[in-house]
């Protein structure tokens, strides 16, 4: 096992690279960019000031020439150069970036355009937000379509296996963001009930209340946003679950061990969990970085809670190439550990894995 884990480690980096290169590659054809919106507000007044925001590497859009930007209409030569150099644009593509592969060596991800505040602590600011959202929705998912999966996976075709079939249509069909506004709707003072806030994580005078005042206030904040997503992403797991242990239910072994008088309980929970939840497990790094960087996103643009999903899509508006590549970077890396993590929890459940072996007869 360690040896695959040394060959899974060292493959991190060239999957690393060749991510952000495609995605700078991309940039570098994508029409407008921070130079252009730059321009633009100083072609209608906003004055050069306004838009002196930032150094950065300059992740973005190419050097070309000042007469190739639309927003350069009108604007004196010197003005349009001296806003490339603040954003960096000065220096050719090739040289960007690899001055930002240099940075990310060290985790310096540059400073954002539109914010001129570094990325990394930009991100360490929203960080308890996305956390917050993820880990409690995570942890309620499981708990919910792991039981229920097993439940349905026992009393297949049976009454309580069509009813809840229904709920978990709806699940799977609508998605998360529609949950949110729903729930909006009805219990945040839109049209019915104003039983939770509307916004925001914790309450305006949070640090004036006592330790459980707080602990309440925290997670009354929490109760739609979570809900919204863990409505959002319970359904699939849940069917995960259920066929896999189906699955592993009509094997051989299970009626050998049923022939031999033990128990519903001690034949599924004693011989069938370890080897169904093989694949649950090894869908956890989908479902963290689905429930992390996608559910969460919506959820945080709608209920306004200031997280790395609400941060990633205000620099895509804005065209912050740091933040975007510097959130890029982090959840990639984010998510090849967390499949090494799942390779390592599948031979730690099954011995009986070994991907040593694999590779070397591969």
């Amino acid at each position: 096992m360690g040896a695959y884990i040394v060959k899974r480690i060292l493959l991190i980096i060239p999957t690393l690279f060749l991510i952000l290169l495609t995605n700078f590659l991309i940039v570098q054809a994508a029409p407008g960019g921070p130079v252009e919106q730059a321009m633009e507000q100083a072609r209608h007044g906003a004055g050069l000031g306004k838009v002196s925001v930032g150094g950065g590497d300059g992740a973005g859009t190419s050097g070309v020439s000042s007469a190739q930007y639309q927003g350069a209409r009108g604007l004196p030569p010197e003005i349009v150069e001296q806003i490339k150099q603040q954003y960096g644009f000065d220096k050719p593509a090739h040289e960007r970036f690899w001055l930002m592969l240099k940075g990310y060596v060290s985790l310096d991800f540059g400073t954002s355009f539109f914010k001129d505040k570094p990325v990394v602590s930009l991100m360490l600011e929203k960080l308890p937000v996305s956390v917050s959202l993820g880990l409690w929705s995570t942890l309620l998912i499981y708990l919910i379509s792991i039981p229920l999966g097993i439940k349905k996976a026992r009393s297949h075709g049976l009454f309580f296996d069509k009813s809840t079939s229904l709920l978990l249509a709806v699940g799977y069909a609508v998605p998360t963001f529609v949950f949110a506004v729903v729930l909006i709707v009805f219990f945040a003072g839109g049209s019915y009930f104003q039983w939770f806030p509307l916004q925001g994580l914790v309450s305006e005078n949070f640090e004036q209340l006592s330790l459980l005042q707080k602990i309440k206030d925290y997670f009354w904040h929490l109760t739609l946003p979570l809900l919204a997503i863990t409505l959002g992403g319970f359904a699939s797991l849940t069917y995960l679950t259920k066929f896999s242990f189906l699955e592993e239910l009509g094997k051989q072994y299970v009626l050998a061990a049923r022939s031999k008088g033990l128990t519903e309980n001690r034949v599924l929970y004693g011989h069938v969990f370890r080897n169904a939840m093989l694949i649950v497990i090894a869908s956890l790094p989908s479902a963290l970085i689905g429930i992390f960087f996608v559910g969460n996103l919506f959820v945080e643009i709608i209920f306004n809670l200031d997280g790395l999903g609400l941060l990633g899509f205000e620099a895509i508006q804005n065209r912050d190439y740091p933040i975007i590549f510097g959130t890029l970077f982090i959840f990639t890396l984010l998510g090849l550990i967390l499949q090494l993590v799942s390779d390592i929890l599948y031979q730690v459940i099954d011995p009986r894995i070994n991907f040593d072996a694999r590779g070397s007869n591969g």
